[in-house]
């Protein structure tokens, strides 16, 4: 389904509601923490609805992907709203979990780093069926089931006001309705490089820039914490956007 109308969509959310959306912190521990003290002392003086998003990619690349992944589970502020969404990498790690075809291209793309921090051993490099395999036990057999049953619980997308948040984006000039879970989870230069608008203005992670992107049509916050030691938080609240950050 194509859309027939491509106007320009205002930023907007509903009265009363703030949202804290922060992007990719792939095993980035320290300013994933130093960051929710920033956006905790930042809201102590609001009173309305509050929201945090998270863009997904929790794991990977970043050394710290299980501190990560049990700080989110434990932090839960009062008169908070908590959304976390699944990024590819996520996404890569439960298929590694499932598939009797196990995926090796995800040691390739960070996933060495997320096997280490749950202490699962790499005697070698892997080539055999059967290394793989021996992996995949031994993260089974480690990866404790609160953090299992969160990466499962991960949803795709959340919308709100005017605002569509997802881990990479969409496929341009399709409903957002019509989507297909592999664009949102992987999609990177059609939907970057589209400058027309959407239905609404899409959030994103998955595609680094220097800087947050904040575009008519689109806003990219995946400032490449594990690479830069930059990560990047969205604040909106009514037709406002801001830029909060944690810099090691």
């Amino acid at each position: 389904m194509f859309l027939k109308k491509n106007k320009l969509i205002a930023p907007f959310l509903p009265d009363n509601t703030r949202i804290y959306c922060i992007g990719d912190v792939h095993g980035c521990h320290a300013l994933l923490l130093d960051l929710l003290h920033k956006i905790e002392h930042d809201c102590l003086a609001f009173l309305g609805r509050k929201l945090i998003i998270y863009l997904g990619d929790y794991i990977d690349r970043g050394p710290n992907s299980k501190e990560v992944i049990e700080t989110l589970i434990q932090h839960n502020p009062d008169n908070t709203e908590c959304i976390y969404l699944r990024g590819n990498h996520e996404q890569v790690l439960l298929d590694f979990l499932q598939e009797e075809s196990v995926e090796k291209a995800w040691l390739s793309f960070g996933g060495r780093a997320t096997l280490a921090s749950y202490n699962v051993a790499i005697h070698k490099i892997p080539t055999k069926r059967s290394d793989f395999t021996n992996m995949q036990q031994q993260l089974k057999e480690k990866l404790p089931e609160t953090h299992h049953h969160f990466l499962a619980q991960t949803t795709l997308n959340y919308t709100l006001g005017s605002y569509y948040f997802v881990h990479a984006g969409i496929y341009p000039r399709k409903s957002l309705a019509k989507q297909k879970a592999k664009d949102l989870l992987w999609i990177r230069d059609e939907f970057t490089s589209y400058q027309k608008h959407h239905e609404k203005i899409i959030v994103h992670g998955h595609t680094v820039s220097d800087e947050p992107e904040l575009l008519a049509n689109r806003i990219g916050i995946d400032t490449g914490a594990y690479a830069s030691n930059i990560l990047t938080c969205l604040v909106l609240e009514n037709d406002q956007q801001k830029i909060i950050q944690s810099i090691h």
